[in-house]
């Protein structure tokens, strides 16, 4: 199931994109922000989250960001640091490039991850947010 996203205001679209598997198919942003900076673990269902993301310094990684979540990029890196840090909690897995997102998104259930645009028969759906 293919849902429109939100546009970024660069030449890439970052869209948030889910395991085929996962049942929510829109978020709220404040939704989305939660579950990419892993305050929440598991989907409604229980299914445990799995979070991809590109490195810091990747321009889409920095466009998702700001333009999907609404925080800059170095924000999520905080986050992530001081739940590493302090035991409560663990970092994203960070892949290489978007055909590796798309991959690991579309072999994980549970997993979200974003990409600029979604190739033609690609395993995973697109999440609206909000």
């Amino acid at each position: 199931m293919l849902l429109l996203l939100l546009a970024g205001s660069t030449g890439a679209e970052p869209m948030l994109i889910a395991h085929e598997g996962v049942s929510s198919s829109k978020l709220s942003r404040n939704e989305a922000r939660l579950l990419v900076t892993l305050r929440v673990i598991t989907w409604p269902d229980s299914t445990p989250l799995r979070v991809f993301v590109l490195p810091d310094n990747d321009p889409l990684h920095q466009e998702f960001a700001r333009s999907v979540l609404g925080v800059y990029a170095f924000q999520l890196r905080r986050a992530w640091d001081r739940q590493l840090f302090s035991g409560t909690g663990q970092a994203p897995e960070v892949v290489n490039s978007e055909s590796e997102m798309l991959e690991r998104v579309a072999t994980t259930p549970g997993a979200i991850g974003y990409v600029s645009e979604i190739p033609a028969g690609a395993s995973v759906q697109l999440v609206e947010v909000k």
